[in-house]
């Protein structure tokens, strides 16, 4: 039986002060043994530097493996494949390949797609750079001593975004699911979904990919949501149809303490709910703490409670 995995998402901190709240929740995060923690990436490469640094921090001090986020909207193939071997110089191998959003004050009309039209083009310019970088590597023979191996170089992980309720330009489930396997073909082996609430919109979603012909595993994603206010807030950057016993129970809370219970719980639920149906593992976006992540994956019964660092 496969043991289910998780991971986590954290964002670039914008100050010195969020820099060290980061560090600090990056501790108990860490010791949690994740399957990979990946760092966001602003739009047009805005925290790049930032990012950079978060996953440098992560390759040179813990031994969990980081996932850069790259985005290429407004992008010519130049400039993304300098931005893709400058983490890959790093020592970053996995990456989630996104199309990105238009600039702030810029609509989906006026967008300048640049060179890279889609996360697919970017997903084989990844793959491509990496291979022009390091096309093959030589071992030790053991037993032989001198002699060499020749192997191809590296792998790189490729993930990519998969939508259960649906992309925002998607005119129906079936362009959403072609997307997915032109993603897979372009290369990508891992996806994570964007939000939802429903377990059955996932479960849902990964039948109807797997009845297409999607083969690479779909992690579902997870935020606990721990206040009304970053309910609204997420619900007016993600479209997503407001989850109504979520939302009524977070109004009614009479504490941030009672709130954040709500949320945890709600969360905790979720996941349990997607195991059960056969989820391979849990991504969390963290929003940079540790504590609701956490409690979450101990809740599902991914991590126990002595597991919990302290």
């Amino acid at each position: 039986m496969t043991v289910a995995t998780f991971s986590f998402e954290l964002y670039p901190p914008r100050n010195a002060e969020a820099d060290a709240a980061l560090r600090r929740a990056l501790i108990p995060l860490v010791a949690a043994e994740p399957e990979f923690i990946s760092v966001t990436y602003g739009a047009n490469g805005s925290s790049r530097g930032v990012s950079l640094d978060v996953l440098r921090h992560l390759l040179q001090n813990t031994g969990v493996q980081p996932m850069a986020h790259l985005t290429c909207v407004g992008s010519s193939y130049a400039e993304a494949s300098r931005l893709i071997r400058e983490f890959l110089d790093s020592g970053v191998t996995s990456f989630l390949a996104l199309r990105g959003d238009p600039p702030a004050g810029v609509s989906e009309a006026e967008i300048d797609l640049g060179d890279l039209g889609s996360a697919g083009e970017l997903v084989q310019l990844i793959h491509r750079v990496q291979l022009e970088r390091e096309p093959f590597l030589q071992h030790d023979v053991p037993g032989f001593p001198g002699a060499k191996r020749i192997a191809s170089g590296r792998p790189v992980t490729i993930a990519v975004a998969a939508f259960p309720n649906g992309h925002p330009r998607s005119r129906s489930r079936a362009q959403d699911l072609d997307t997915l396997l032109a993603k897979e073909a372009a290369g990508a082996n891992l996806a994570i979904s964007q939000l939802f609430f429903d377990p059955d919109d996932y479960l849902a979603f990964v039948d109807d990919a797997r009845a297409a012909g999607v083969t690479l595993r779909i992690l579902p994603g997870i935020m606990p949501v721990l206040s009304l206010q970053r309910l609204t807030r997420v619900l007016e950057l993600s479209g997503e149809v407001a989850p109504r016993d979520l939302q009524r129970d977070l109004a009614a809370a009479r504490s941030d303490e009672e709130a954040a219970e709500i949320g945890i719980a709600h969360a905790t639920a979720l996941a349990r709910d997607l195991l059960a149906g056969g989820a391979s593992g849990i991504h969390l976006y963290t929003f940079n703490r540790s504590e609701a992540p956490l409690a979450v994956l101990a809740g599902a019964g991914l991590l126990t409670r002595k597991d919990i660092p302290a």
